[in-house]
């Protein structure tokens, strides 16, 4: 078989095209990292801050399941931002909508930091604060999945794997970012960290704001998206698509975020719950932090790297090879934690971020835009990232709080939860086609494809006849 370029690698020789992928790989870094420097700086905050400022301290525990109640509140929220984003990114584009959620997700988190206590206005404290992170997991519910389309669908074919996965060093750096401030802050006085200090990061996001703004005004629509304009198969109804067609794609992607999303957000901010209930008052909260730093930290290189790799390997293989490391890790990881050892709580959520979160991370950001048609591609994307993210993150944080106040911390069933989601997601590598340099402009959807094409890596389009060899 021979290769040819599509329009996309052709375009890599044009000054005025590599600009524009450039300032789109920008545009999305900035956008993943204010989500993430977010949602992780309020899930750091659920642990150790809101559960004692937002709700009622005459039951501490259940106070801290209330607030990781609050946090999962913000997942529930997700999809339906996703669903109306996305029948917005595929009938409008990609651009507007990215500039619409920044405002919006970033907006609520700043106004998080502005909120009264539950000691200055009682339970309209909590509901104040759960109003905001409706309205944080709302405009986060397209934010993500508008970021991942717009890079595989600007990026060069041969390399997408490479440069879908950059966007996403601004997870690992807006979740490092969130520690290291969260790390700083947690060394004032505790009466100054409850009063004034815990404010300043939230109210920080502003300028994360600005400056994804002023980058996002300026970035051009996506190639692929041009060309559904020009071929007027611009769809009205992607919702009546996505759910009459694309329905399997979905399935299969809520399958394949599972181990990746609820391993993350148990990693992030489950663990260093359950530290603090094993280790009571010789845990000191500042130093489990670092923990998620240098997961973090791992992650800036470690998602490139699998996203590059999944450009040779197959997205499929790399994508298996993270849910059965974390697989295998789950029982051993979730039992050290139990030693109460500061050194080794801080190796083990490293390694669970930056190798068992972040090896599927990697090859993710190319796969899911591939399983899904040019028409419903943004809305296919966010459904079955946001769906999964109620099912796998929101659901652990609750649930795991839960397990912890009434097992009386026990790591066993923590371990068989964590275990249970790699599980699902290993069984859903084997329900997708390889997708790895599949032609973006096509409007079927892979998850048709049959297992024979798919296996040989070979793909028709509706736009150009083409053949391509990985």
């Amino acid at each position: 078989m021979t290769s040819t370029h599509t329009d996309v690698d052709v375009k890599m020789d044009d000054p005025d095209y590599a600009a524009n992928l450039r300032r789109a790989t920008l545009a999305s870094s900035i956008g993943s990292a204010l989500e993430y420097f977010d949602f992780a700086l309020y899930g750091l905050s659920t642990a150790l801050i809101f559960n004692v400022l937002f709700f009622d301290q005459s039951n501490p525990a259940m106070a801290s399941v209330a607030a990781f109640a609050t946090f999962g509140v913000g997942f529930l929220a997700r999809p339906f931002g996703g669903l109306f984003f996305g029948t917005l990114g595929d009938r409008l584009g990609r651009k507007w909508v990215l500039v619409i959620t920044i405002l919006l997700m970033g907006g609520a988190s700043t106004a998080i930091g502005l909120l009264p206590t539950y000691a200055q206005i009682g339970i309209w404290a909590p509901i104040l604060l759960v109003l905001m992170r409706l309205l944080q997991g709302f405009g986060a519910g397209a934010e993500q999945a508008g970021a991942t389309v717009l890079m595989a669908e600007y990026a060069p074919t041969k390399r997408r794997g490479f440069f879908s996965a950059l966007p996403f060093i601004g997870i690992q750096a807006g979740t490092l970012l969130a520690a290291v401030v969260f790390s700083l802050i947690t060394l004032l006085p505790q009466d100054q960290l409850l009063t004034w200090g815990w404010r300043v990061p939230f109210l920080c996001s502003f300028a994360l704001i600005l400056v994804a703004l002023f980058i996002r005004m300026r970035l051009r629509e996506t190639p692929t998206f041009v060309e559904l304009e020009k071929s007027e198969q611009v769809t009205d109804h992607p919702i009546r698509e996505i759910f009459g067609h694309g329905l399997p794609g979905v399935i299969v992607g809520i399958g394949l975020r599972m181990a990746e999303n609820g391993g993350s957000y148990m990693f992030n901010t489950l663990a260093l719950s359950f530290f603090v209930a094993v280790a009571g008052q010789s845990a000191d909260k500042s130093l489990l932090t670092w923990g998620v730093t240098l997961g973090s930290l791992i992650g800036i290189f470690s998602v490139p790297l699998t996203g590059a790799l999944s450009d040779r390997m197959g997205r499929r293989t790399v994508y298996r090879m993270g849910s059965v490391f974390l697989l295998d890790y789950s029982f051993p990881a979730w039992w050290l934690l139990t030693l109460g050892n500061h050194a080794i709580a801080i190796a083990v959520i490293a390694v669970g971020i930056g190798f068992g979160v972040n090896v599927m991370l990697g090859p993710q950001c190319a796969m899911l835009p591939e399983m899904f048609g040019n028409r419903h591609r943004y809305l296919g994307v966010a459904m079955a990232r946001e769906i999964s993210a109620v099912l796998a993150g929101g659901l652990a944080g609750v649930l795991g709080a839960y397990i912890i106040a009434v097992s009386g911390a026990n790591w066993l069933l923590l371990a068989i939860y964590m275990a249970t989601l790699a599980l699902i997601t290993t069984a859903a590598t084997f329900l997708v086609p390889e997708t790895l340099r599949r032609d973006l402009t096509r409007t079927d959807d892979a998850i048709k494809v049959s297992r024979g094409e798919a296996g040989e890596g070979v793909y028709s389009t509706t736009v150009t006849v083409r053949t391509i060899e990985p």
